[in-house]
């Protein structure tokens, strides 16, 4: 616990100054004010992030915390639980989704197996297993409430890590059959969203599916209660190890005042929690597309972030964030490269400031 208390008191806000400084800049470059939108806004906060001016993103990485979770005995999921564990071991193969995307774009792939069940002998693969899974929540607790403090340790840990290493920028990734469920019951529980907003089809599932899925979430709420207030208390008691897992990375990157990019639904839902335990969490956060979950849209608009893309995506894995990557490295290059209006001998006070307020 002594860790994620010496975080959460460790978080400062961004630095406003430097924020100003990076969006002058931009306004003085060939072009209407705010007219490359979101490359502006997400160099503009990383600036603010860092307290420099010039940024680049030399080494990325996306963690993808792996974990099982009991509540798949209920039906909720069309795919069988081993698909974790065989998931989390392809990840080091770099045939997953997201390991592909990595590849494409250069990133590194940081794979920590915080509760999948079975052995896994991959030297690749970083243990920091808590259990063979998470309990069923509709018969008991998720986990223990120490359990949760050591999901979300975990990520404050691997997040200092590569962050101490030399990580520019860190993006958020999970594998856990079941996951959109405990996702969508930590939503609710900390929103008071109803079920029916909140759970989707994750990776597809038929209409009786799909009604059983939110009867279970909704009977795993009813039973162990979970405290909206205390996030640490909704992951432990509805949630899974890599919700927690997640938590923590986000934690860790306002602590060292880098940026962290959410994938989808089941990162935004981490991400939530992480905001919950620090609200100044929120600057260091970057979304990456907004997924296919219906869920998906409510947490961002609790979040107040608008994601860069829409493409339909929901496959999670931390598959956004490559995309995410290349737009942020488009607007640094461009800030840095872009001719000024001084640098042509143009005047640019006609121009209008076309940034929404």
């Amino acid at each position: 616990m002594k860790l994620l208390k010496d975080t959460l008191e460790l978080i400062t806000p961004t630095n406003e100054e430097v924020k100003n400084l990076v969006r002058n800049q931009w306004d003085g470059l060939v072009k209407p004010m705010g007219s490359l939108g979101t490359l502006e806004e997400a160099t503009i906060k990383i600036a603010g992030m860092t307290g420099k001016v010039n940024n680049k993103i030399d080494k990325k990485a996306i963690v993808v915390m792996c974990s099982d979770n009991g509540v798949v005995e209920e039906g909720v999921s069309s795919a069988p639980q081993i698909f974790t564990k065989v998931l989390t071991e392809s990840m080091t193969k770099g045939v997953t989704g997201v390991a592909t995307l990595g590849k494409y774009t250069s990133t590194d792939i940081v794979t920590i197996n915080l509760g999948v069940i079975g052995e896994i002998d991959d030297p690749k693969i970083i243990n920091r297993k808590i259990a063979n899974g998470t309990k069923n929540f509709v018969k008991e607790p998720a986990m223990t409430y120490d359990e949760a403090v050591k999901s979300i340790e975990a990520g404050i840990e691997a997040g200092d890590k590569l962050y101490g290493e030399g990580y520019d920028i860190l993006g958020t990734g999970e594998v856990g059959i079941g996951n959109t469920t405990t996702a969508a019951a930590v939503l609710s529980a900390l929103t008071g969203l109803d079920v029916d907003i909140t759970c989707g089809k994750g990776a597809g599932l038929t209409d009786e599916q799909h009604s059983n899925k939110k009867d279970v979430i909704r009977k795993g709420i009813e039973k162990n209660k979970p405290n909206g207030k205390d996030p640490i208390d909704v992951i432990a008691k509805v949630g899974g190890f890599d919700i927690g897992g997640m938590c923590g990375l986000f934690l860790s990157a306002a602590k060292n005042k880098r940026p962290v990019v959410i994938d989808g639904f089941i990162s935004s839902t981490a991400a939530l929690c992480a905001v919950k335990l620090n609200p100044l969490v929120k600057e260091y956060i970057i979304p990456s597309h907004l997924s296919g979950e219906p869920g998906a849209k409510y947490v961002m608009d609790k979040l107040g972030l608008k994601p860069m893309l829409n493409l339909g995506m929901r496959l999670g894995e931390g598959s956004g964030c490559p995309l995410a990557f290349q737009i942020i490295e488009a607007g640094l290059y461009t800030l840095e490269n872009m001719g000024t209006f001084e640098s042509l001998s143009l005047d640019g006070d006609a121009l209008v400031d076309i940034r929404e307020d």
